[in-house]
């Protein structure tokens, strides 16, 4: 998601904004204005109550508020982003955003500041009440407008300039200019985003040489555990030689060491667009970890991919393959080949049913030739690309 607060005190031509990142984003416009008005027109309980509140002379409470934004962002999941008119008004309220963020497994990508000095929306505002005739806009409730404007955004501002993402534009400039300049601060922030496949499918679904095949095609890093293991037992490592001894006891590796090698794997990659999870999670456990682990190095899940084929089909590929010199451990004997697939049934089939109720996960038919299952994998890879930028 794009997620972005646009703040600005009156006359410094929010509104015109709104309305060019809307439809140049895609993005669902939330200001708690209208949703509170459109909560009470549609008599909702959180509308009645907003309205009990209004009605007896009093300010509707963040309890209220934080809950309408939260329906209406659940609600609305084909929306590429939200665009935050209105809130956060208050510091509390930011750490309010925050919180409801985490739940959502989203953020808020960045607060944009349109700068304008008083006299000039002083200015602006004047105009506006002799072509509107809005009572509203005289110099005195203007003034006391800025003031109170002043005076609780300067706090929020302060707390998003210490997380890094508030940006201040120049108000005074032309709409043009403007806009010109919010766009350039919202493709350096979407040129962050990394694209982060987890690819699943049974053994001898293909996932290994489709995955290693996307990231070299789409400049991804891959990361399969398996292959990762392998290379600290040959380089000798302390790692290595731990699971050296696992190994000859017939233990399996622990998440600490698994989790330990992505992480370093994670940090040391340089200007990737993105990473191809191969063989990790294999558990719930697991997928809890990977969130985890994306949401500390500031990036998430972009698009879970399952290769399916036909269990016939699997095992006839994994008896083809047990006579090759691409034979793994489990491939040499009918017995052990099941029992690897019903521990892909037991294990990973929960994580993908969880992944597919949070995210969605995308089925490929993995039938066919190499060639033209990668052309259906590269297709969707290529639309979510495109969703990123």
């Amino acid at each position: 998601m794009l997620n972005i607060a646009l703040f600005g005190p009156p006359g410094a031509g929010k509104g015109t904004q709104s309305d060019f990142l809307i439809k140049k984003y895609n993005l669902f416009y939330i200001s708690t204005g209208e949703l509170l008005r459109k909560e009470m027109a549609n008599q909702t309980k959180l509308g009645l109550e907003a309205k009990s509140v209004i009605s007896a002379g009093g300010l509707v409470s963040d309890e209220i508020i934080v809950q309408i934004i939260e329906n209406t962002i659940t609600g609305n999941p084909e929306s590429r982003g939200f665009l935050f008119d209105g809130f956060p008004r208050t510091y509390i309220q930011a750490y309010i955003l925050e919180g409801l963020m985490i739940k959502l497994n989203t953020s808020l990508n960045c607060l944009i500041s349109l700068e304008v000095p008083e006299e000039i929306s002083v200015r602006r505002l004047l105009e506006r009440g002799k072509m509107s005739g809005r009572s509203d806009d005289n110099e005195t409730v203007i003034r006391n407008r800025l003031k109170e404007y002043r005076e609780k955004t300067l706090p929020i501002l302060k707390f998003y300039k210490e997380k890094g993402i508030c940006h201040e534009i120049d108000g005074t400039k032309t709409i043009e200019e403007v806009s010109q300049s919010i766009q350039k601060i919202i493709k350096e922030e979407l040129s962050k985003r990394l694209l982060n496949i987890v690819i699943f499918g049974y053994p001898g679904s293909g996932r290994g040489s489709q995955g290693k095949a996307l990231a070299e095609k789409y400049k991804l890093e891959y990361v399969a555990t398996g292959p990762m293991l392998d290379h600290e037992i040959k380089n000798k490592t302390e790692i290595g030689k731990k699971v050296s001894e696992l190994y000859d006891n017939g233990q399996l590796v622990p998440d600490e060491i698994v989790v330990q090698l992505i992480e370093q794997k994670i940090a040391n990659s340089k200007n990737v667009k993105g990473f191809i999870f191969k063989g990790f999670p294999r558990t719930l456990v697991q997928s809890y970890i990977l969130d985890g682990l994306l949401k500390k190095h500031g990036s998430s899940i972009s698009l879970i991919l399952e290769i399916e084929v036909p269990t016939l089909e699997l095992i006839s590929r994994l008896d083809a393959r047990s006579k090759t010199g691409n034979c793994m451990p489990y491939d040499n004997s009918t017995a052990k080949i099941v029992k690897r697939l019903q521990e892909h049934e037991y294990k990973t089939v929960p994580v993908i049913e969880k992944y597919n109720s949070l995210h969605g996960v995308v089925k490929i038919d993995g039938t066919g030739n190499f060639d033209s299952v990668f052309e259906k994998i590269s297709e969707v890879v290529e639309n979510r690309f495109k969703m990123l930028r």
